[in-house]
């Protein structure tokens, strides 16, 4: 596979190009890694320790000082806090609460509630509530 790069004026100019006859696990892989979305993290369910993607994840909550990340499927604890998280994880996170983190790429939609919160709802069908003091941001990311 040949590999090109150019170099650009500025930030805004960015961009990764991938040209390929089918889109297989490494290329699955490679376009994760450049979101920012690469790697894994070390998660319990049942006494049993597995490695979340990142990509994967759709929500991290804490409650009761203990954190949990939310899949399409399953609900899992992790040994991280939240302020440690944000750094592990790519640009397609952001906090929406003092207690939530959210990836951006599995929000489906989001409406309006009273007290200037947001209501958005995942890929998957569920629903978060985004604090207020998060939405300006929170619609920004989105582009709204």
């Amino acid at each position: 596979m040949q590999v090109v790069f150019e170099q650009v004026a500025s930030k805004e100019s960015e961009c990764a190009l991938i040209r390929a006859t089918e889109k297989t696990e490494t290329i699955s892989n490679a376009i994760d890694l450049l979101e920012g979305v690469g790697g894994s993290i070390a998660v319990t369910l049942d006494g049993k320790t597995y490695f979340c993607k990142m990509s994967e994840i759709y929500y991290i909550e804490s409650i009761d000082k203990k954190t949990f990340i939310y899949t399409k499927d399953h609900c899992y604890e992790t040994k991280y806090r939240l302020y440690e998280l944000e750094h592990m994880l790519g640009p397609y996170f952001m906090r929406s609460a003092k207690a939530m983190i959210i990836h951006l790429k599995k929000v489906k939609s989001v409406k309006s509630e009273l007290g200037g919160k947001l209501n958005a709802t995942f890929l998957n069908g569920e629903q978060v509530v985004i604090s207020r003091s998060y939405v300006k941001e929170v619609k920004r990311r989105l582009g709204i």
